[in-house]
């Protein structure tokens, strides 16, 4: 059976057309009936991914290419999700690396091909977006086939790796090529507008290496949860056949790290079918599937036979920083939400982490504080915007970069950073990441072609620190048309104090309703970030100063109602723009001494001190 399986993953940089591209996989090879309906980007399910149009988690689906049924893994570009990535590719045997034909590789294309080589992938090169009008006509394409070559020769690929086949396509409109001299006359229409060329080279790739008699043996990848079935477990078996009903061994580790076996029996066993997933008798060696059972599974763990052995567990990259999480203890806990307690909000942060390998969780010395340990701001905001939509209330502090110690020597995370921008506006963003200890590494003009104006692509070497509440900033400096990535580069020597926010805070000093009399002369002080008749309490932050110093103000003065008028002017007050707070740019803008209230309706900031008799009010304080 293994002969006729192909498990294949898409790896690529964000936004760089995976999602686009197994939609047409799917759709060209049969797997939908003519009377079903198909959404664009069917991988991207979470409500998160169509609304930042990335994708998150890696999503399974299958297709049939005749009598081969070909499992196919999507999976997140970003490296903040990188743990994602790193499990699922003990799943394939091969991948699709996307790379865009005009931006070519990019530090996140270069961090997932990483990891495809070192689990000895075979890997397939699709330039994709060859319809792109700088395209078009000019030497970006082939320039592009030779970084990516570069890019594997650079990452250690072996001498077969590093001859992979090269497909051309247009993930958009479903069509590609093996012959670069083809492109035009696709573009013009002709040509077979298919991905025939990308199937026949996913056939070559070789089935998965399986004994079928041997005891059985499946590395947990992933998990799924059904309100019928349970718990689930998803992975592919490396050995012998699960059939329903079978007593498997669970092996795993307890919070202490100690090995742990439990016996169960199988209830269910499913598979996929297109996008769908079915129930069958048995799961073959080779084969992607889920398995129903055990209550409790943690990703990593091996399912076995009775006299099986677990695998190697999965291991992923240390996190680089980490992130507090609180109960909310403002006046309004409890208003718009449910207000939980520090055991509800520890047991539901540990569920994420188990559901998740890239993350962890610790202890602090404050009993309703909790660390969360990741990889990235964007990790943090996707686990913080799920709890919110889940309707718990909860506070978290600002980020921060975890540091090491070796020998004496005091080592911090860094970072390679790359920008690409339009030319104009280099010289400020250069200014800015070289004032938070950045090295210009290298400065490259853009190929533009027709009347674009002149970008440029910069890359720093930089401290994650320095990284930390840039890019509202950043999109800020280049009017929202640059773009910023970034791959780790290990740890070295801390370069000294970085600053992080040189203004101070508007801080309301007492409770009750923001009115617009009393707003108009606190304006006068920075820039606002709520508008009246909004609900304060004392020790909400309200604004930004504009100087370096807290500031107390009170934003609820009425005006007082006399039957003298002083000036024409004295019944009219106007409000500048008020800077609307995100939850991005709040976990941007805070600083140490400063929490987020979040709501399922609202996004607060406050200081930690709420009395404000009882905080200073200048930074050193």
């Amino acid at each position: 059976m293994s002969e006729n399986l192909r498990n294949i993953c898409i790896i690529a940089h964000v936004d760089h057309g995976k999602t686009t591209l197994v939609d047409h996989l799917l759709k060209q090879a049969g797997t939908f009936q003519a009377h079903e309906t198909t959404a664009d980007r069917m991988m991207d399910s979470d409500s998160q991914e169509r609304e930042r149009g990335i994708t998150i988690s890696a999503k399974n689906a299958c297709f049939w290419l005749g009598d081969v049924k070909v499992n196919v893994v999507d999976t997140p570009g970003h490296a903040d999700f990188g743990g994602e990535v790193e499990r699922i590719m003990d799943m394939v045997d091969g991948a699709i690396l996307l790379v865009d034909a005009v931006e070519g590789p990019l530090p996140q294309t270069r961090f997932v091909l990483q990891k495809a080589i070192e689990k000895n992938l075979k890997v397939i090169l699709c330039i994709n977006k060859v319809d792109r009008p700088e395209a078009v006509g000019s030497t970006l394409v082939a320039e592009c086939v030779d970084k990516a070559f570069d890019l594997f020769v650079e990452l250690g690929a072996s001498e077969e790796q590093c001859d992979f086949p090269i497909i051309y396509a247009c993930a958009r409109q479903g069509w590609c090529t093996a012959e670069q001299g083809a492109i035009p006359q696709y573009l013009e229409g002709g040509g077979d507008r298919s991905l025939k060329a990308l199937y026949d080279e996913i056939i070559k790739i070789p089935a998965p290496a399986t004994d079928p008699t041997a005891e059985v043996q499946l590395l947990v990848s992933n998990i799924a949860y059904s309100e019928y079935l349970g718990t689930l477990a998803l992975g592919r078996v490396a050995k012998g056949t699960v059939r329903k009903g079978q007593e498997l061994l669970r092996h795993g580790v307890d919070e202490k790290g100690e090995a742990v076996v439990k016996k169960f029996q199988v209830t269910r066993l499913l598979s996929y079918d297109g996008m769908k997933q079915i129930e069958i008798d048995k799961l073959e060696a080779g084969d992607i599937g889920l398995v129903a059972g055990s209550e409790y599974l943690e990703i990593g763990d091996t399912l076995s036979g009775l006299n099986g052995k677990p695998l190697k567990r999965i291991k992923v990259e240390e996190p680089t920083m980490r992130m507090i999480f609180s109960i909310n203890t403002t006046p309004n806990s409890g208003r718009e939400g449910k207000a939980i307690q520090s055991r509800e909000l520890r047991q539901r942060l540990l569920n994420e982490t188990r559901n998740n390998v890239a993350l962890r969780l610790e202890d602090t010395e404050v009993p309703d504080q909790f660390y969360v340990l990741g990889r990235g701001e964007l990790q943090f905001g996707v686990l913080i915007e799920k709890m919110r939509r889940e309707g718990f209330e909860f506070m978290v502090g600002r980020p921060n970069v975890l540091m090491r110690s070796e020998n004496g020597v005091k080592l911090e995370p860094f970072e390679k950073l790359t920008l690409d921008l339009p030319e104009a506006y280099s010289g400020d963003v250069t200014k800015m990441y070289q004032q938070r200890k950045g090295v210009l590494l290298a400065y490259e003009a853009a190929t533009i072609t027709g009347n674009e104006e002149p970008r440029v692509r910069l890359t720093f070497e930089i401290p994650t620190r320095g990284i930390l509440g840039t890019n509202s900033m950043y999109k800020t400096a280049t009017r929202g048309g640059g773009l910023i990535s970034s791959e780790p580069l290990g740890y070295r020597p801390h370069v000294g104090l970085i600053a992080h926010r040189l203004c101070g805070s508007l801080i309301a000093d007492r409770t009750g309703k923001t009115t617009e009399y009393a707003l108009s002369s606190v304006q006068e002080r920075g820039v606002l970030f709520i508008g009246e008749g909004v609900e304060v309490y004392e020790g909400m932050i309200i604004g930004e100063c504009a100087k370096d110093n807290d500031l107390n103000v009170n934003p609820i003065k009425p005006k007082k109602l006399t039957n003298i008028r002083t000036t024409s002017s004295d019944g009219l007050t106007n409000l500048y723009g008020i800077k609307k707070m995100s939850l991005e740019r709040c976990i941007e803008w805070i600083d140490d001494d400063e929490w987020i209230e979040v709501t399922p309706k609202s996004v607060r900031l406050r200081k930690k001190i709420l009395a404000a008799n009882m905080r200073g009010l200048r930074k050193s304080e």
